[in-house]
């Protein structure tokens, strides 16, 4: 199996359970691994034959500004249904990371990975 990553994607969004979050946007980080058999795309050096990164990190930045959640729970699962439905991804694994939320944590956050990890053959 091979993976497409996208480390430390920044985003801003309105997450939180507290009236004072409601109402500003905060910093989120993600961190994504995406399964993908690269190998058509490396030899043709084609990016139609591979997840085109850029495009998937536009995607996840216009979610972030058209949603609002309370937990980051509900951020990353309802993102990692729409990377696989939208992308036709077999497998992913998402790191959302939410800075500042606990004053003596650098982060806290969630880890989660969705559907079926391929083996190459």
């Amino acid at each position: 199996m091979d993976c497409v990553l996208i480390e430390s994607l920044e985003l801003e969004t309105v997450i939180g359970v507290y009236d004072w979050e409601r109402s500003i946007r905060q910093r989120l980080t993600l961190d994504l691994e995406l399964a993908t058999d690269i190998r058509p795309a490396a030899a043709d050096d084609d990016l139609a034959r591979t997840l085109d990164y850029a495009a998937i990190s536009q995607r996840i930045a216009r979610f972030a500004a058209e949603h609002d959640f309370a937990l980051v729970e509900t951020f990353a699962e309802r993102l990692a249904q729409l990377l696989m439905a939208e992308f036709a991804v077999p497998w992913l694994r998402l790191t959302l990371r939410k800075p500042g939320a606990v004053p003596a944590a650098a982060s806290v956050g969630v880890r989660i990975e969705r559907g079926i990890r391929p083996e190459n053959p």
